[in-house]
């Protein structure tokens, strides 16, 4: 650790693009302070409805803060010029529930298209580094196969390699487990923790009280558009 990734100081979020334009109603996070170190993981949790997935499109530049500082990644996402976006995108990893994989490519292709589209030329580096992620994810032996022909679980380690594809410092999750069952679910969440251990920050979003007990880390409750540091335990 030692090296901050995020750091959030006096932001509010709403849903209108600044504060000048919105209302009280429109407050979704008000005034949140937040510190993430590189090799931390961290969950957030909270009811539906209460900033969680509005805090991580925030991370990733799709909504702006309306005050407050925001550095994730060494970018100022209050003074975030839009060409910066890509840039911002390629430090991190994005895993959503749906996946979002390309269907009618296998699995290498959607890793080597991906990494055509962020900047990647050498062929060689191309194909060493998809080897790489495939091995860590547990699906060194599946490049051929098409997205269909995949578990659920392996549709969801394909989209964590496809995370992994750019050597990011932060990896943002939004209920990667929310489809899996509880076995496959164990699986996912111990390849994440072993990204973290690996230096990389990963901050996931979920309502399954049951792993992070079985997985326990720094959590943060969401509620009445605030953010607290919380022990799992003191809320079962």
């Amino acid at each position: 650790m030692g090296n901050r990734v995020i750091e959030l100081r006096g932001v509010s979020i709403y849903h209108g693009e600044a504060k000048s334009k919105s209302t009280k109603s429109d407050l979704i996070l008000s005034n949140i302070d937040l510190t993430i170190e590189e090799g931390e993981f961290v969950y957030l949790i909270g009811r539906v409805g209460t900033g969680k997935s509005t805090l991580l499109k925030t991370l990733y530049a799709e909504v702006t803060p309306a005050s407050g500082s925001a550095m994730v990644a060494g970018f100022d996402l209050c003074n975030l010029k839009r060409r910066e976006i890509p840039a911002l995108r390629r430090s991190m990893g994005i895993v959503f529930q749906d996946f979002q994989l390309l269907t009618d490519r296998n699995v290498f292709l959607n890793l080597y298209d991906v990494m055509r589209a962020t900047g990647w030329r050498k062929e060689e580096d191309m194909r060493k580094r998809i080897d790489e992620v495939l091995k860590l994810v547990g699906l060194e032996h599946k490049s051929y196969k098409m997205p269909f022909e995949l578990s659920g679980g392996e549709q969801q380690r394909l989209t964590i390699a496809r995370a992994l594809i750019n050597n990011p410092r932060l990896i943002l999750a939004d209920e990667p487990t929310g489809n899996l069952d509880p076995v496959t679910a164990e699986g996912i969440m111990e390849l994440f923790h072993t990204i973290a251990k690996s230096g990389c920050a990963v901050v996931m979003s979920t309502h399954n009280i049951s792993l992070i007990e079985e997985f326990p880390s720094r959590t943060i409750l969401f509620a009445k558009g605030r953010i607290t540091e919380v022990d799992v335990k003191e809320l079962i």
